[in-house]
């Protein structure tokens, strides 16, 4: 689908341009579906892979089915990872990763969800409505990859305070999975906290600082890539312009491998 929504916009088209002009080794999603009926029942983290000519790739359902119709939480008999060597798995959303760089294991965390929602506005025939949204169960995916590097994708609840606890527990998650270099670890994805100083903390850097949200517009930040070992100097960065694909801009950095 178009951000904002346009039905005469040929999503395929628009992906794989946006993909292409990205041109990454590993790509973190948010909001990704698998194999739900709104997004015409397509597995678009598989769907990203293939423009990619990635061989890895993995999704993780933060809740089974859709969020626009009655959903549940994944329990014990649903896939809580489904990876390119594995069968169809149940139809959810939630995240997902791409890599070109060969994954040696995937890992999960389950966050739970807010029990209170917020009011959030969105464009209904070309007016932004606001709508009360409940919140739903999070996650983050890892990928831990051949060269040494740990990175984890996520989206985080629009609920403050419960986003930034979900944070912390991220941030301690990632220094348990093995990797001893700390500046081979990244955590990316929408925080959905608008507050840099507040997402770093006292021992991660903000890699990127831009607005990145609404991409029409961008008014906030709240999408990251963070690290313990690098710093803004030690990457390059790109911010990549509305282009109709996303209602966050995407924003991308380059690590320099030493020679």
């Amino acid at each position: 689908m178009a951000m904002p929504p346009d039905s005469a916009v040929d999503a395929e088209a628009l992906l794989a341009a946006e993909i292409k002009e990205l041109n990454s080794q590993i790509i973190g999603l948010q909001e990704v579906d698998y194999f739900l009926g709104r997004s015409n029942n397509h597995n678009q983290t598989a769907n990203v892979a293939a423009v990619m000519n990635a061989t890895d790739w993995a999704f993780t359902p933060s809740l089974m089915g859709s969020p626009d119709d009655d959903w549940r939480n994944p329990n014990s008999d649903d896939a809580k990872i489904v990876t390119n060597n594995d069968p169809e798995a149940a139809p959810g959303y939630g995240i997902g990763m791409v890599s070109t760089i060969p994954v040696t294991s995937w890992h999960r965390l389950d966050l739970t969800g807010s029990p209170v929602g917020v009011f959030m506005a969105f464009p209904v025939d070309g007016k932004m409505k606001k709508f009360y949204v409940r919140d739903h169960p999070r996650s983050a995916l890892a990928a831990q990859l051949n060269n040494g590097w740990l990175v984890i994708n996520t989206h985080l609840s629009f609920v403050p305070i419960f986003n930034l606890l979900q944070l912390i527990k991220i941030k301690r998650w990632a220094n348990k999975l093995g990797v001893k270099d700390k500046s081979k670890i990244l955590i990316m994805g929408d925080l959905n906290i608008p507050f840099s100083r507040i997402v770093r903390g006292f021992t991660w850097r903000s890699l990127v600082s831009v607005k990145t949200f609404p991409s029409w517009q961008p008014k906030v930040q709240i999408d990251y890539f963070l690290s313990q070992g690098l710093s803004q100097t030690d990457v390059q960065t790109s911010v990549h312009a509305h282009a109709g694909m996303s209602d966050h801009l995407a924003i991308q950095i380059e690590v320099a491998t030493p020679k």
